[in-house]
């Protein structure tokens, strides 16, 4: 009997394709390559309690989640009033708000990162109008320490967070306020006790992407961090570029991928309006 294949499958053909040989193929085989080069079980377990029990991987996975909740909840202050906005305006201000949010991802995340790097400088223009302006008496550091690495990772991450809650707060029926308002609440009642609690799974499934992106954020940690902000990306990358240590990189590898993989699970959950409220 011969196997029939759907035409959805077909489509997602290619990108499954392209998922098995840009990233489970070269994972499986650094994976398999550094448990290799340490032979036996007992060498491997031998080799994960060093790595997991290291001052310096503990330090690093601190950093990595501080930070990572530190502009998670930055992102979701910032990125609800924006998306509220833009589920309420239409026409030119819709486009406008939409543009500021979109046209930033038309550069590379490593121009925008030495953007911000010559804006948080010592003489860089955020400095110069606070001394300009009288607020402080000399610059201010903002830069290679994790306040630059929070500023800067905030901004890369906000549009995910902005475009989540966006997808939330459009699919709630604008007719659940008028029935609110209908009945004498207030507009700030609205807003708590109807719209809030109705974007909620909003809330989760954004606070959920923006973190586990957060936690594997490479590029800007290196660039504006410090020697106190090192983060599981930056070590594993020094790991297998410097020390050139395979297993103690696959390790970490393998405990970061199996949080993240944890978290998506957790957001698929709450990524459907109808998922949430079961």
């Amino acid at each position: 009997m011969p196997l029939k294949i759907s035409g959805a499958f077909l489509l997602l053909l290619p990108a499954l394709l392209l998922l098995v040989a840009l990233f489970i193929v070269p994972i499986g085989w650094f994976l398999s390559s550094s448990i290799a080069e340490l032979g036996t079980w007992a060498e491997i377990w031998a080799e994960a309690e060093d790595v997991l029990l290291s001052g310096a991987v503990g330090r690093s996975l601190v950093n990595t989640g501080a930070i990572g909740l530190i502009v998670t909840l930055l992102t979701l202050v910032l990125g609800y009033p924006v998306s509220y906005a833009l589920s309420r305006v239409r026409g030119a201000a819709f486009t406008a708000i939409l543009l500021c949010i979109v046209l930033p991802y038309f550069t590379s995340t490593i121009v925008r990162t030495y953007a911000w790097m010559v804006l948080l400088g010592r003489n860089g223009l955020i400095n110069q109008i606070l001394l300009g302006l009288g607020l402080v008496d000399e610059p201010v550091n903002l830069l290679y320490n994790r306040t630059g690495v929070i500023i800067g990772m905030t901004y890369v991450l906000l549009p995910y967070m902005v475009l989540t809650l966006y997808a939330a707060m459009k699919a709630v029926d604008p007719r659940l306020m008028q029935a609110a308002e209908g009945m004498g609440a207030t507009p700030a009642q609205v807003f708590r006790r109807v719209f809030m609690p109705l974007t909620l799974h909003g809330v989760v499934a954004g606070v959920l992407i923006t973190f586990i992106l957060a936690i594997g954020f490479f590029v800007t940690p290196a660039l504006m961090g410090g020697p106190g902000e090192i983060m599981v990306a930056m070590l594993i990358e020094r790991e297998v570029e410097i020390t050139q240590n395979w297993p103690s990189a696959a390790l970490m590898t393998v405990v970061l991928l199996a949080v993240t993989l944890t978290l998506y699970a957790v957001y698929s959950r709450f990524a459907e309006p109808g998922e949430a409220l079961r």
